[in-house]
């Protein structure tokens, strides 16, 4: 089929248009695209060919240079986008730039600068708290309701969708075992989440407000930021996560930019606590998204996670990280944290479906309460688009393999 005609209800149609990064069989050379259907659009040639004052962003190996040049700028390119894909005029011109996603190789596409990872959560934060404190009154820690908990992630090891994961080692210690052990994690876990990409950076020393967020974010994309859970579990008093987050996130090949889901966003859960000002969103348009997230290991869904119901949204955790003066530099990344609904079939993560193992998942090729060597899990999400569409957005998948 050619590029331009693209199947009724294709949720990579027009109103949507993600941003990669590709390169061909006949070159190396790593180039923006800009996917329609089932082809991507060579979009600096696209620039080239029709003159456009965009070819400097556009025609680049990344898609750093356009993140940092500004919303104005994000606005204006992906007008002129939506024309050179829609106006018959252009047609001539540009179909021999379309390549078939079939025949291209993806890349990570954009260079990443900082990783944060939120626990935002509520259904989620309650899960495992009920699992890892069962005698407590309260599962959700003291300060869970009044800020974004979050930490800083390793930049360094965010790979694309499609690159094997391989499964870390570290020291293990269970309640029971005497002393430490050394080797491979025994219970490595994902965790469905949403990415955020910063474009516009900020000044160190001056916070960022709820109401710009979208000055400074681009776009979205899946995340899967695996978990080794039992070398969490023994290193992560008193400091948190590190050796047991940090040696894989996978994204999509693919950014959402954040206007192609206005029809998505959404008001977020009512509040049950009051929020201190920098955080009080009651005033503030919603800056909820309903995205709907699927799970699946080896083809098989297990799990349907909403995002719709995430307590603390984007533009809060990006108020939240910038509060104390830390600055912005584009190509920052800040993940949701694990999305959960409030139902067993809407959990994002085995450490929930299975209840840390005591009920394993029945899948056709055996039971698992965490992931085996050779497992793949993608996660897929669609959200709702303009006149009743679907807007699509790119899965991420991983293989685990043996360390």
């Amino acid at each position: 089929m050619p590029p331009f005609e693209v199947p009724e209800g294709d949720p990579f149609g027009s109103h949507n248009l993600p941003y990669g990064v590709f390169s061909t069989s006949e070159s190396t050379e790593r180039r923006v695209g800009v996917r329609l259907g089932d082809h991507i659009l060579d979009a600096g040639a696209a620039a080239l060919a029709l003159g456009s004052p965009y070819a400097s962003l556009l025609a680049r190996p990344t898609l750093n240079p356009l993140l940092a040049a500004g919303r104005t700028t994000w606005s204006d390119v992906r007008r002129a986008l939506t024309a050179w894909v829609t106006v018959p005029a252009y047609r001539e011109a540009l179909e021999p730039l379309f390549h078939s996603l079939a025949s291209v190789a993806l890349h990570l596409p954009f260079e990443v600068a900082d990783y944060v990872d939120f626990y935002a959560s509520e259904n989620h934060a309650r899960n495992a708290g009920r699992i890892f404190r069962p005698d407590a009154t309260e599962p959700l820690t003291p300060n869970w309701k009044h800020l974004p908990i979050g930490y800083h992630g390793r930049a360094g090891t965010v790979v694309v969708s499609g690159t094997d994961v391989v499964r870390p080692s570290g020291q293990r210690k269970a309640p029971s075992d005497p002393e430490p052990v050394f080797g491979p994690s025994t219970r490595l876990d994902i965790e469905a989440e949403v990415g955020f990409v910063v474009g516009t950076p900020s000044q160190q020393g001056k916070p960022v407000a709820l109401g710009d967020f979208r000055e400074h974010v681009f776009g979205l994309t899946l995340l899967n930021d695996w978990s080794a859970r039992d070398i969490q579990a023994w290193e992560y008093v008193p400091l948190g996560p590190f050796l047991g987050k940090s040696f894989a996130t996978s994204v999509s090949a693919w950014i959402t930019p954040l206007e192609a889901l206005e029809d998505a966003r959404v008001a977020p859960p009512r509040r049950t606590h009051p929020l201190l000002p920098y955080l009080d969103d009651s005033t503030e348009e919603p800056a909820g998204y309903d995205l709907r997230i699927s799970v699946a290991i080896n083809g098989e869904t297990v799990s349907e996670p909403p995002f719709s119901t995430m307590y603390w949204t984007a533009a809060q955790q990006l108020a939240h990280l910038t509060v104390n003066g830390a600055s912005l530099r584009t190509g920052d990344l800040y993940g949701s944290g694990t999305v959960s609904g409030a139902e067993p079939g809407q959990r994002g993560s085995l450490l929930e479906l299975t209840w840390n193992g005591r009920d394993p998942l029945e899948l056709p090729d055996g039971k698992r309460t965490y992931l085996e060597d050779g497992d793949v899990v993608t996660l897929s999400a669609w959200a709702p688009g303009p006149g009743g569409s679907r807007v699509g957005l790119g899965e991420v998948s991983g293989r685990i393999v043996a360390g």
